[in-house]
């Protein structure tokens, strides 16, 4: 009672206007953005490295790419406790650094062309840096932005700090062709390295949150209410991942060119559909809304399993990105009302973890689906995983009717 009279009081104490929010999250937002096109410059340019410059399998593809997201998951509770304990600027500044010395381990990586092996493990050495300067740089930036402009604007805090994450993406593919092309992966390597520092500096004078002194609910304590939703959640989830690890290999296969305007339609379709659509699921309530979602994500990962050009295959992961991007908020909606009142903001934490298990196991197992069955199939088999969400989404719609629709 007392926790939200005091959350009540500050917000009508201090009530920033649009306006304002988005002045003050603007350093946050093009920060994040220019730390995430450390991971958008990889996209379409590390499995290439992977298969063709060190030999190696789609398995060990898979399993490059789906370190970074198992790092994720693995920290993601030391990074929420980092930004509870020394602060969400701290989190986030520790975090740029990560990733800065991710990008000198893939530099230090080339060095170890005519050994692949030992190419490969400090490669994984990069992937792990990077993962956990993610987790530091997400779990701090939404902290952070909530300290900033109050618990009554988390959601745009969410929105803007999501389509900074994924308009990276969609800008950083393309970018890394070009910088591949022009400079080779040294040149990723470099750009990789300096690019979070850039980021790192951007923040120096925002001002700075104190610690938080609430003690944190153990994720094991809400898991059981939050399960539900995180299975939809990393199901639909295989759909993002497999383009993520798959996509510049089928390209490569089918002699289609550059992969990298898929990951640019993917992130636009993304990124409108949490523009102009964002506020459905606490309209309409969220397994409804990730029930259609999901559905469109399965239709556009069956559309580049079948297709037979470069067009078929962008529209596939336009289609995905639409799906992904609501069926995302979807979900968490229905995990946040499930979760008690006292423990929503671990229950989102927990929620999120299941993406970091998805997308840290998608990446090995579809390599070796793709190894036994062809590059394509990974793409059946996502369609397939995407499709199982939807019976999640009805079964949390059938037990949760009376109460999906929030206030």
């Amino acid at each position: 009672m007392s926790s939200r009279s005091d959350v009540t009081a500050a917000g009508a104490a201090h009530p920033p206007p649009v306006v304002g929010v988005f002045l003050k999250l603007l350093p946050i937002t093009l920060a994040v953005f220019i730390a995430f096109l450390t991971i958008g410059l990889l996209l379409p340019v590390l499995p290439l490295h992977v298969s063709d410059a060190l030999g190696m399998s789609t398995l060990m593809v898979g399993m490059v790419i789906g370190t970074q997201f198992a790092a994720a998951l693995l920290s993601r509770a030391w990074a929420g406790n980092l930004a509870d304990t020394r602060g969400a600027k701290r989190a986030v500044v520790t975090g740029f650094l990560f990733a800065s010395c991710s990008g000198g381990a893939y530099l230090v990586s080339l060095a170890f062309l005519s050994a692949p092996t030992a190419s490969v493990w400090i490669l994984l050495l990069g992937r792990v840096l990077l993962g956990c300067g993610e987790s530091l740089i997400v779990t701090g930036a939404l902290s952070w932005g909530v300290g900033l402009v109050g618990p009554q604007n988390a959601g745009k805090v969410m929105a803007w700090v999501g389509i900074a994450m994924y308009g990276a993406y969609a800008v950083g593919a393309p970018v890394g062709m070009v910088v591949q092309e022009g400079y080779g992966f040294a040149g990723i390597c470099v750009a990789a390295a300096i690019l979070p520092v850039l980021a790192l500096v951007l923040v120096l004078n925002v001002r700075a949150i104190a610690p938080t002194a609430a003690r944190r609910t153990p994720f094991y304590k809400v898991l059981g209410a939050v399960w539900g939703a995180g299975i939809g959640l990393a199901l639909c989830s295989v759909g993002f991942g497999v383009i993520t690890a798959f996509i510049a290999l089928l390209f490569a296969a089918r002699e289609w060119g550059d992969a990298s305007l898929a990951f640019t339609a993917f992130g636009l379709a993304f990124i409108g559909a949490r523009i102009f659509f964002g506020h459905l699921p606490d309209k309409l309530g969220g397994a409804r809304v990730a029930l259609v979602c999901v559905c469109i994500e399965a239709a556009g990962q069956l559309l580049i399993w079948g297709a037979q050009t470069p067009v078929m295959a962008y529209a596939g992961a336009a289609l995905t990105g639409l799906g992904y991007s609501l069926a995302f908020p979807g979900f968490g909606v229905e995990a946040v009302r499930r979760a008690p009142p006292q423990s929503r903001g671990v229950a989102m934490g927990a929620y999120v973890a299941f993406l970091d298990i998805s997308l840290g196991l998608t990446g090995p197992v579809s390599g070796a689906v793709a190894g036994a069955w062809g590059i394509e199939t990974v793409y059946l088999a996502g369609a397939v995983a995407v499709a199982l969400s939807v019976l999640i989404a009805m079964r949390l719609l059938a037990s949760g009717s009376k109460g999906s629709r929030h206030a």
